[in-house]
């Protein structure tokens, strides 16, 4: 299906953007377990201007985590790709995912990131809750952009915390 350009943030404050958000929901992926709970991203800069990620959650209580490395793509820096390969071949084309911060909040405490072919996209918040108000007001905006919101998986977090 042929979407129009996904808007994103006209200037993310990376820095300000940077450390741990939970996730809220998120439409499926094949490599994120349904079962998973407890998801938390945190993000750091590394030294080569380079996003550390880490990703963990919960699953059958068991910690997982992984770890990637995204760059911005251009100067707005709400545009990224990600890699989760190991760091020896993350050279290898098409081997990097769209993570574009479509909308996020004054105070950088909720943000809406996608890919712009729709397939992806997670609700997070710098707290492992969030307002239902709040919550509605961002799937709305992402039903708007074309993303299946019927489809979302709402995240369970057990107060086991990964962050």
């Amino acid at each position: 299906m042929n979407h129009p350009p996904l808007p994103t943030v006209a200037a993310l404050d990376l820095p300000r953007y940077l450390g741990t958000w939970y996730e809220i929901d998120r439409l499926p992926m094949r490599h994120e377990p349904e079962d998973a709970t407890d998801v938390s991203a945190h993000y750091t800069l590394e030294d080569d201007g380079g996003i550390r990620v880490r990703n963990r959650c919960l699953r059958d209580g068991e910690l997982q985590e992984a770890i990637g490395q995204a760059r911005p793509i251009d100067a707005s820096n709400s545009r990224l790709e990600v890699s989760f390969l190991p760091e020896g071949l993350r050279w290898i084309p098409f081997t990097k995912g769209d993570y574009w911060v479509i909308l996020v909040d004054a105070g950088y405490a909720n943000a809406l990131v996608g890919s712009p072919d729709r397939k992806y996209l997670w609700l997070l918040a710098r707290e492992p809750h969030m307002d239902e108000t709040t919550r509605q007001h961002y799937i709305g905006y992402a039903r708007q952009q074309g993303f299946d919101v019927e489809r979302l998986i709402h995240t369970p977090h057990t107060g086991h915390p990964t962050a």
